[in-house]
């Protein structure tokens, strides 16, 4: 026999599942801040960087280590090469580039990767200078030969944002040099659906040392070729919201992007690690210069 209650709904409670549901325009929140900053999230965060068995927040050691040795190789980097690694995290290539450069600068706004990477550059008697600042806020009178950024970040910065960090970009680049990022493809794009999850303490503590609930809820957005991954995170004094935008890109969308900002995309590449480009494989590299 089936059995079941029912009752009165409180008009909040279901407001607030509308909320939690609810689709937003695309990058009409922008909550970076909220991952990278958070006394326990960026902890987290730290975490997944430094596990070097896997591609989480930064790629694995063994692909570091190639990546780094093909990017002092085809740039030429000497003693003098002036290098600026933007969304530089921990310091995993900006440690392994100042084993070839005197020059190097780490950008990053969360201040735990910024104070490890710092530390460990003490601890390796290298010289890197980093920045602790939103790199869409950098500003120096600094001018770089080499400029990068890696593990797609800047796919998970809106159109607006995008276009004022490559005027940052050109504002920085030296005549002659070269600007070197990763960013997911539409291949990448065509594999993924929407979806929605919901779990106690959702991804295992992730996201905060008490008790919480948490609701994953993934939106696929065809014209723009973007995801959303938003994470709402309950606990018993608050409620947030997260939004984790990404951009997918074809060849042509990210040169018209690249142009539009004074640059001219001179190769396309598999990865950071100078693989051969394929346009079926989830991301792809560029180098650009102005």
């Amino acid at each position: 026999m089936l059995c079941y209650t029912r009752g009165i709904v409180d008009t909040k409670f279901y407001k607030d599942l509308e909320k939690i549901n609810s689709r937003p325009e695309p990058f009409e929140f922008y909550t970076a801040d909220d991952l990278w900053t958070d006394e326990h999230t960026s902890k987290k965060m730290l975490e997944f960087h430094l596990n070097g068995d896997v591609d989480l927040s930064s790629r694995n050691t063994a692909f570091l280590e190639r990546s780094s040795e093909w990017i002092a190789s085809h740039f030429g980097i000497g003693s003098e090469t002036r290098i600026a690694d933007f969304g530089c995290g921990p310091g995993h290539y900006t440690s392994r580039l100042a084993k070839y450069s005197d020059n190097v600068t780490g950008i990053d706004f969360s201040p735990r990767s910024i104070e490890y990477a710092t530390d460990a550059a003490t601890q390796q008697g290298l010289k890197i200078d980093y920045v602790n600042r939103n790199y869409l806020e950098y500003r120096s009178d600094k001018r770089f030969d080499l400029i990068i950024m890696i593990m797609c970040d800047f796919c998970a910065l809106s159109p607006d944002q995008r276009s004022k960090l490559l005027g940052i970009f050109r504002e920085h680049l030296d005549p002659g040099g070269s600007v070197l990022l990763d960013v997911y493809s539409l291949a990448a794009f065509d594999k993924r659906q929407e979806a929605r999850s919901y779990d106690l303490n959702f991804m295992n503590g992730f996201w905060s040392d008490d008790k919480y609930y948490g609701f994953l809820n993934t939106f696929r957005y065809d014209t723009e070729k973007v995801f959303l991954d938003k994470y709402t995170i309950i606990t018993e004094s608050e409620t947030r919201i997260v939004y984790n935008w990404l951009q997918y890109f074809s060849g042509e969308s990210l040169a018209g992007e690249f142009e539009g900002s004074g640059f001219t995309i001179e190769s396309y590449m598999g990865n950071v690690a100078g693989a051969p480009y394929d346009e079926n494989s989830d991301e792809f590299a560029v180098i650009a210069k102005i």
